[in-house]
């Protein structure tokens, strides 16, 4: 079993590429392709909300990756209170789509509280564990 991973990020714009990089990181010592793109992205939006959104007083946010029964799951912990909900933005908005590619990309996400303060949102992928085979080969 996968040991889950966790990062701590300070809340800076240069924190979400550096998120970016540890997630790669992890994903390549765990060798996980699949959805890998997905992932990425979603943890960008997700560390972009907590850099925006996390709260006066928070100076960081987490990040922790595990991998359990086939499916990866990516949690960004702030310590803002205020529970992150999908906008409607108009066309000519600049902002308010994060949730919106997260729920299309992801296979569920969702938001929870933290003691004594704080949030976790999460995110999750079924990831394909089956390993390709080369022609003419069989499993065992």
């Amino acid at each position: 079993m996968l040991q889950p991973v966790t990062r701590r990020f300070p809340r800076a714009d240069a924190a979400v590429p550096e998120a970016r990089s540890f997630l790669r990181q992890v994903l390549a010592e765990w060798n996980i392709t699949d959805r890998f793109d997905d992932a990425l992205y979603c943890l960008s939006e997700l560390a972009t909300n907590a850099i925006v959104h996390g709260g006066a007083g928070g100076e960081h946010f987490d990040v922790q990756v595990t991998f359990t029964d086939s499916r990866l799951r990516i949690e960004v912990r702030d310590l803002a209170g205020r529970r992150p909900s999908m906008q409607s933005p108009d066309p000519d908005d600049t902002t308010g789509r994060g949730l919106l590619i997260v729920d299309a990309l992801a296979d569920g996400w969702g938001v929870e509280p933290c003691v004594p303060r704080g949030k976790t949102v999460w995110t999750e992928f079924k990831i394909d564990t089956e390993q390709d085979l080369p022609a003419g080969v069989s499993p065992c």
